[in-house]
């Protein structure tokens, strides 16, 4: 099950939160009781069982228990939306979707939905999420692409607005709770809102950053040196973005770990052109029963390139050497890259044993290499998301949402 929990949890196809609770009827004993009616569309309290155990197979953190009833609630909504103008659809486009979403964990279809069973979770409640996703796709494009076209001009002002701004460089402070397997996912979940709730200063910040947080920052109170907002992966500089001096941000996942941020200061840099950083890195899993420790393999390490000869007798998959665009690199990943320069390292735990993290080489691409079709995809797609959310909160308001 190790690649399907590397599954983001952004994976879950439009979860939206709905205020209250999961209502007692999902605790009673008949499974296939529904717990909820939604336009006369039944949620039972099966349904909510296996959607729980699916949220747990993609590590999601959070009360999985009102996920679930909200999550199925929305999907009876897109649901009857897509009957509402007449989307059907076919087995194969459906069982496109699930080959689809499987191969996400580099799995076929029938190994993805095997190693599903082993954790209690249907081929039917897979299928029915991954069903509700498509046919919401749909509604959404049928509705509102026509108007969520981008312009020559729109994207000209989007670069335009890019290339002028001037940049920002933050001084942070983190806490990174470890999320790797079920019992630390667990702890992670209940613990990350208790702390982004209670922690009022900047002296309770560090104190839990070292008692809780497994980065190596923790006995400094989790305090980074200032980064460039650039090289932050773009969830956590948004979030970022929205605070004071002091404060904390919600939550964020990030594969096998969960985060909290606090901005100790923020200071704007002079305006530069556009651009999209890539970088190179090499991840080395060292043997749990190796001749080396972590410690001993960073003491052996001048470039990436020694890495090849302390793994040159262990299986290939051990080392691993990727170039990606930031945007591309998996958010616990990228953090800490952003912290390093060019042969670098940082150890990081990794089930029962440690990795190292090398940064290679860091490189920039100029304003006028930018992609214009890449700029129109996500304007598009920003779009699209800002009417498909309103559209749902819309026929929520509409609909008979009652227990029985």
């Amino acid at each position: 099950m190790n690649k399907i929990t590397r599954l983001a949890t952004t994976c879950l196809l439009g979860a939206t939160m709905l205020a209250g609770v999961l209502p007692a009827t999902a605790q009673q004993s008949n499974p296939f009781a529904p717990a909820v009616m939604v336009n006369n569309r039944a949620v039972t309290n099966y349904d909510i069982e296996q959607r729980i155990r699916f949220m747990e197979v993609l590590n999601t953190p959070g009360n999985l228990q009102e996920q679930a009833y909200d999550a199925l609630v929305d999907d009876r909504l897109r649901l009857d939306a897509a009957a509402a103008i007449g989307i059907r659809l076919s087995d194969e486009e459906v069982l496109q979707g699930m080959t689809e979403f499987a191969g996400r964990a580099n799995l076929g279809l029938e190994e993805f939905v095997a190693a599903l069973a082993q954790e209690g979770v249907s081929r039917e409640a897979f299928r029915d999420f991954v069903a509700a996703g498509i046919a919401w796709r749909q509604v959404v494009r049928a509705r509102f692409g026509p108007r969520s076209q981008v312009s020559e001009a729109e994207i000209d002002r989007a670069l335009a607005l890019q290339t002028q701004a001037g940049s920002a460089r933050v001084l942070l402070s983190e806490i990174i709770l470890r999320a790797d397997t079920p019992e630390f996912a667990e702890q992670a979940q209940e613990l990350a809102p208790q702390l982004a709730e209670n922690i009022q200063s900047t002296d309770a910040f560090a104190a839990a950053a070292r008692q809780y947080s497994a980065s190596q920052s923790a006995q400094r109170g989790g305090r980074i040196d200032w980064l460039d907002l650039t090289q932050l992966p773009p969830a956590i500089a948004s979030n970022v973005l929205t605070l004071g001096p002091g404060e904390v941000t919600d939550p964020i996942p990030v594969p096998n770990a969960i985060a909290l941020f606090q901005l100790r200061a923020l200071e704007e840099t002079e305006p530069k052109p556009l651009e999209t950083q890539s970088v190179e890195y090499m991840r080395y899993a060292v043997p749990a029963d190796g001749r080396l420790s972590a410690d001993e393999v960073v003491a052996r390490l001048d470039t990436c390139d020694d890495l090849y000869g302390i793994a040159k007798d262990q299986p290939e998959e051990a080392l691993s050497i990727e170039t990606l665009a930031i945007a591309d690199v998996p958010a616990d990943v990228a953090l800490e890259l952003a912290k390093l320069d060019a042969n670098e390292t940082v150890i990081r735990p990794r089930g029962e044993g440690a990795e190292v993290l090398m940064l290679c080489a860091r490189t920039a691409i100029l304003a006028e290499d930018i992609d214009r079709e890449a700029i129109r995809g996500r304007l598009f797609n920003q779009r699209l998301t800002s009417y498909a959310d309103s559209y749902l909160q819309e026929l929520k308001a509409e609909a008979i949402i009652r227990q029985p």
